[in-house]
């Protein structure tokens, strides 16, 4: 019931195995276009999920509803994932590794991941005060206790909310009173475009505005494996 998870389900090789994904599960375009949708993640339609009799749900703390969750551990078996941070994420992809049969792969995997983002670390220039935008109408950032506020330190920015829990509503003036250098609009869960760059750099004129892929930022499976080579060009285009 997690996007990202869904693919990391596919890296695994579940591709059997896996019977039902949300409307949100794009990644892989195969299993988006022929597996059975059982909502959004949080709209779940769970007579949906009852049809395709699961033997494993694997659902997410932040991303689905914690009453539709519930409803479902009532039948169902529930994995219940909780990830904040990359040592977060990586465990998660062990755990669901040794859940499904395939800890062997999923050993491999979070390998991979850990020495690219090594490699990553070692990259890191003078840190930019930056804020990352989720939102619009009101103006939403990550703030502290994120995966992405984790991601943002990992790429080398250092996070003007990140003492302010979760997802706060911001203002263009706040964001510029606290220094922000760097702004980045995130592709999901709302589509920044230039558009919307052209109108916060009116409000904020001496912030360097991005666009940025929401997906290396927020999704913790097998596309950690991109973020690294990715938030090095992103390092370069900030800078």
């Amino acid at each position: 019931m997690v996007p990202s998870q869904t693919e990391l389900l596919h890296y695994l090789g579940l591709e059997a195995e896996t019977v039902g994904i949300t409307k949100f599960c794009i990644h892989p375009q195969q299993w988006y276009a022929t597996k059975a949708r059982i909502g959004g993640t949080k709209t779940v339609n769970i007579p949906a999920v009852e049809a395709l009799h699961p033997t494993l749900i694997i659902a997410n703390k932040e991303e689905n509803v914690k009453e539709q969750v519930e409803a479902l551990a009532k039948k169902f078996p529930v994995w219940l994932t909780d990830v904040n941070t990359l040592e977060d994420a990586l465990q998660m992809i062990m755990d669901i590794g040794q859940l499904t049969g395939t800890g062997t792969k999923a050993g491999i995997l979070v390998d991979e991941i850990s020495s690219r983002f090594s490699f990553l670390q070692n990259k890191q220039h003078n840190p930019l005060k930056t804020a990352y935008l989720i939102w619009r109408k009101p103006y939403m950032a990550a703030g502290g206790g994120t995966f992405i506020q984790d991601m943002l330190a990992r790429c080398g920015f250092s996070n003007i909310l990140k003492d302010i829990p979760r997802y706060p509503e911001i203002t263009t003036t706040q964001l510029a009173d606290a220094g922000c250098e760097l702004l980045l609009l995130s592709s999901e869960p709302y589509p920044f475009k230039q558009p919307h760059i052209d109108e916060l750099q009116l409000a904020m004129p001496n912030t360097k505005i991005l666009l940025v892929d929401g997906e290396m930022f927020s999704w913790y499976g097998s596309r950690l494996l991109l973020a690294p080579n990715y938030f090095l060009q992103l390092n370069e285009q900030a800078n």
